[in-house]
C-alpha cells in the first residue's frame, strides 16, 4: 500500500511540474477604442504590383513607427472582370484574396505582424454592391436592386457601372453577407471593418451585423468604422467611428480663404450630433481625396498640408494618415492601379508626422483636453485644457505672414514649443510665418 501511495505522490508531482512548465495561454489582442484610434491607410496598390500584403509586412515597424494603432486595408478581394475598371470595391468573392495582392496565408501573417506590435487591421467591407460576375447574380439574382424591366441595375445616380447594386430587402442575402463578415473575423483574425458607403446599406443591418460580429469576436474588441456621417450609424447601428467630411470640407475651404471661425463651426456641428466616447475620422487625404491631389497641392504646399494636418488632429482628434503622405508624395494616387512610392523620400515629413503623432497621444489635454478656441480669421487659434495638462495650438492657415494677439493667460510666460523642444515666450503679440505653426505648453 505504501508502495502505491509512493508510486501515487510521485506521479502527481510530475503532473503538477509538467503542468507549471507549460507557457501561460495568451491573451486575446484587443484593438484600441475609438477614442485612442491613430489610423493608417493601407493601399496595397502603392507598397507593390504583386504580392502586396507581404510588400506591407515589410514595412510595418516603419509604420509602426509613426505611432500607429491600427491599420484599415483597402478591399483585398477578387475583382470582377465583367465592366471593369479594376476597381478594388468592385468584389466577385467576398471570402478570398486576389492573387495579386497575394494569398489568406499572408494576410494572417500580416495581422500576426500588427498584433505583435500592438496594432490592429480593419478590412474594407463594401456591403452596398457586388461586382456583376459575383456568383450571386446569377445564383441569387433576387439579392439585387432591378429596374421597371426587371434588369439588375448599378447604384443608381452613380457612374459605378463595374458594379451590381444588393437589395437589402431578402433576409437571405443580409445572413449571407454577415456570414462572409464574420469569416474574416474568425478565421482570419481580423480586428473590424471600415464599411464603405455604409450611408447606403439599411441601418438594421448594421445592428444585426455588428451585434453578431462582436459576438463572434468574443472575448476579443473589434473596431467599426462607417463610411458615413449619419447619426444613426451611432444611435442605431453600434458603429464606434464614421466620416468628418464636413470638418474636411471646411478645412478645404479654409485653406483657400475662408474664415477660420468656419472651422470651429464645423468642428462643434460633427461633435454635438455623436454620443459620448464616439468618435469622427479626420483626415486631410485618403484613396478618394488623393485621386485628385495630394495633399501638398490641395493646401497649397508641403507646409500647408503639414499645418492641415496639426489643425485636423490637434483639434478633435481621430487622425488618419494615408500611406504615401507620410513621405508629402507630390502626385495623384489612382488607387485602380499599382502607383510607386518613394518610402525614402522625405524623411523630414516623416519625422515630423511621427513627433506629432507622439505629442497626440501622449498629452492628455491634446487627445481629450475641453477646447476654448481664439477668435483670428487667418490663424487657427485654440486652448485644451485638462485637469492635468495644458496645451495652446496656432496654425497659420495662410501662405503669407499674418499677425495674432496673444491669447489671455499665455503672454509672457516661459513656455515650450513641444515639436522642437525650444524654449519661448509670447509677446502681446506676434507674426506667424506661412502656414507656420505652434503647439505650446507652459515651461
Amino acid at each position: 500500500m505504501k508502495k502505491y501511495l509512493l508510486l501515487f505522490s510521485m506521479a502527481l508531482v510530475l503532473l503538477l511540474s509538467i503542468s507549471s512548465c507549460r507557457p501561460k495561454e495568451k491573451e486575446p489582442y484587443n484593438v484600441v477604442e475609438a477614442k485612442d484610434v491613430v489610423m493608417y491607410q493601407v493601399n496595397p496598390r502603392v507598397f507593390a504590383p504583386q504580392n502586396s500584403l507581404k510588400a506591407v509586412t515589410a514595412r510595418i515597424d516603419s509604420i509602426k513607427d509613426l505611432g500607429v494603432n491600427v491599420i484599415w486595408i483597402m478591399p483585398i478581394y477578387p475583382i470582377g472582370k465583367e465592366k471593369t475598371k479594376n476597381s478594388p470595391y468592385s468584389i466577385s468573392n467576398y471570402t478570398a484574396i486576389a492573387p495579386e495582392f497575394g494569398t489568406i496565408e499572408d494576410l494572417k501573417e500580416l495581422v500576426d505582424s500588427c498584433h505583435a506590435r500592438d496594432m490592429g487591421v480593419i478590412l474594407d467591407w463594401v456591403a452596398n454592391h457586388t461586382a456583376w460576375d459575383h456568383p450571386w447574380v446569377t445564383e441569387h439574382p433576387d439579392w439585387y436592386t432591378h429596374d421597371e424591366k426587371g434588369n439588375i441595375i448599378s447604384p443608381p445616380n452613380t457612374d459605378w457601372y463595374d458594379v451590381a447594386d444588393l437589395n437589402y430587402d431578402s433576409p437571405d442575402l443580409r445572413k449571407a453577407m454577415i456570414d462572409a463578415m464574420t469569416f474574416w473575423i474568425k478565421d482570419v483574425g481580423i480586428d473590424g471593418f471600415r464599411c464603405d458607403v455604409a450611408d447606403w446599406v439599411p441601418v438594421d443591418f448594421w445592428k444585426t451585423a455588428i451585434a453578431t460580429l462582436r459576438k463572434a469576436a468574443k472575448p476579443r474588441r473589434i473596431l467599426m468604422l462607417a463610411e458615413g456621417n449619419r447619426v444613426d450609424n451611432f444611435t442605431v447601428a453600434g458603429f464606434d467611428m464614421n466620416y468628418a467630411w464636413d470638418f474636411k470640407n471646411a478645412l478645404v475651404k479654409v485653406f483657400n480663404g475662408a474664415p477660420v471661425d468656419s472651422l470651429f463651426a464645423a468642428d462643434k456641428a460633427e461633435y454635438d450630433s455623436i454620443p459620448k466616447g464616439k468618435m469622427k475620422l479626420r483626415f486631410t487625404t485618403n484613396h478618394d481625396y488623393a485621386t485628385h491631389a495630394s495633399p501638398t497641392t490641395e493646401f497649397i504646399n508641403e507646409r500647408g498640408s503639414m499645418a492641415a494636418w496639426v489643425t485636423c488632429v490637434m483639434l478633435h482628434g481621430g487622425p488618419l494618415i494615408y500611406g504615401s503622405q507620410e513621405v508629402a508624395y507630390p502626385d495623384t494616387i489612382n488607387f485602380f492601379h499599382y502607383v510607386p512610392v518613394d518610402w525614402s523620400a522625405c524623411p523630414e515629413i516623416f519625422n515630423e508626422y511621427k513627433q506629432l503623432i507622439k505629442l497626440y497621444k501622449e498629452n492628455s489635454a491634446l487627445h481629450r483636453g475641453e477646447l476654448k478656441p481664439f477668435a483670428n480669421r487667418d490663424i487657427v487659434a485654440f486652448e485644451r485644457i485638462d485637469d492635468k495638462e495644458r496645451v495652446l495650438v496656432l496654425a497659420n492657415v495662410r501662405n503669407d505672414s499674418k499677425q495674432i494677439k496673444t491669447p489671455v493667460g499665455w503672454i509672457d510666460i516661459d513656455l515650450i514649443d513641444m515639436v522642437t523642444g525650444k524654449a519661448i515666450v509670447l509677446p502681446e503679440s506676434f507674426t506667424l510665418d506661412p502656414f507656420e505653426y505652434y503647439i505650446l505648453q507652459p515651461k
